[in-house]
């Protein structure tokens, strides 16, 4: 007896599981949609960016490297040159052909709050995109649940197939037996037979439907999806954070720091340098005129920098931030009216089926009650066979309807839920 409880529990383990929830299709297409991976290259860029403007503050080296020759240079007066020749000294003045070989390099000591105001301006543009992948993924679900509930409906009228073909089968059965024993027609007979082939034809034409459905579910979600589990009815929760209005803020956030970046680039900026050359001439130019050597020269200082230019476009500039953030602000209003709007007819639609479901089950009992009564009035001769194929037809539809509402409820229901996002 152990040993056959332990054999049962193996190949219970080595059972695959069946089905697929909608939660775990919700996840699976999030993570498998090209667009995911997209959120690691705008982290990664935008550390990158970051890291570019924060290297401002390092100092900038600049090596550099002349040679030029001037249709004039500096020289002494032929009156000099008279005098100090007749001294013994030969003034020979600067050559027209001049050389140079140096490094510049310059140190930011105070940028008015310019680089960090850049930085912030990178990082508010990395949560945009951020923002803006989030709002495109976040559209995923729906196309999910579109495929997921026609999914479910597809199994349904299969269900409900399998049972129409079930019952017509058992009547033709019996008109089979009545027409050997002599009390019905082969006609009628053959109809119920024609009826029920034709319900074995949307079986097949159905199957086909779900197959495609199937594909087309695993193929979004990259997972091989096996069947739709029926989900749980979920009541209205409070409502919770759209992606869409991460974006608003993240926008107005980014406008924020475009504003602040205005502000620092009216300030003045405070640097020091420092220059470095080995070449022909040096500062000493009057050494340079009696000797023509190359010599290392090198000069060190502080620079001052205001540029006042920016306040020609101060005002377009603040008045084009302004109206980002008033587009913005139009956009989140827009956003929010139309959400309104759906959540108000989705909650009309599932109160609606809500009252549909409540007859249904009263119009299947009398549907199913006029057919069997008409299956007793045929074995009586009261009615002939089509008045038995319409009623068995109508159950069916009656039955088909019913789950039709408790797909379509359970539809407007995790809508509803995306649209609010609880």
């Amino acid at each position: 007896m152990k040993k056959k409880i332990l054999v049962l529990a193996l190949s219970l383990v080595g059972l695959p599981t069946w089905g697929q929830t909608l939660e775990e299709c919700w996840k699976a297409a999030e993570e498998n949609y090209p667009l995911i991976r997209q959120y690691d290259l705008i982290e990664k860029t935008t550390h990158l960016t970051v890291a570019n403007i924060q290297k401002g503050w390092l100092p900038q080296l600049t090596a550099s490297a002349q040679a030029t020759y001037q249709s004039d240079v500096t020289a002494w007066p032929d009156d000099m040159k008279t005098m100090m020749a007749g001294m013994g000294i030969d003034m020979k003045g600067l050559k027209k052909d001049q050389y140079r070989v140096g490094i510049d390099v310059q140190q930011t000591v105070y940028d008015g709050g310019a680089i960090s105001s850049q930085q912030l301006i990178a990082q508010e543009q990395g949560k945009v995109k951020e923002a803006e992948t989030g709002v495109t993924l976040y559209q995923v679900r729906r196309r999910v649940n579109d495929m997921y509930f026609a999914l479910l409906m597809l199994d349904e009228q299969m269900l409900l197939n399998k049972d129409l073909q079930t019952l017509l089968a058992g009547n033709e059965r019996k008109l089979e037996a009545m027409v050997k024993g002599g009390t019905a027609a082969e006609s009628d007979w053959l109809n119920v037979k024609a009826e029920r082939l034709n319900a074995v034809q949307q079986a097949n034409s159905l199957e086909s439907q779900k197959r495609m459905l199937t594909r087309m579910l695993s193929t979004f979600c990259g997972i091989e999806v096996k069947e739709a589990r029926k989900p749980s009815p979920v009541a209205s929760q409070r409502e919770g954070l759209r992606p869409e209005m991460k974006l608003f803020d993240a926008q107005l956030s980014l406008a924020d720091a475009q504003e602040r970046g205005l502000n620092a680039a009216l300030m003045p900026r405070l640097g020091v340098f420092a220059q470095g050359y080995y070449g022909y001439p040096g500062l000493n130019m009057f050494e340079d005129m009696m000797h023509h050597q190359w010599s290392l020269n090198g000069i060190v200082g502080a620079r001052l920098t205001w540029n006042i230019g920016a306040l020609y476009t101060r005002k377009n500039d603040k008045a084009k931030i302004a109206w980002q953030r008033q587009l913005t602000e139009s956009n989140r209003e827009v956003f929010l009216f139309n959400n309104r709007l759906e959540q108000l007819q989705q909650q009309e639609e599932i109160g609606r089926y809500r009252k549909l479901m409540a007859d249904d089950e009263e119009i299947i009992a009398l549907r199913a009650a006029v057919r069997r009564a008409a299956e007793s009035k045929l074995a009586h001769g009261i009615i002939d066979v089509n008045d038995l194929v319409h009623e068995i037809n109508q159950e069916n539809a009656a039955r088909v309807q019913q789950s039709m509402h408790e797909i379509e409820m359970l539809k407007e229901m995790y809508d509803h839920k995306f649209t609010t996002n609880n």
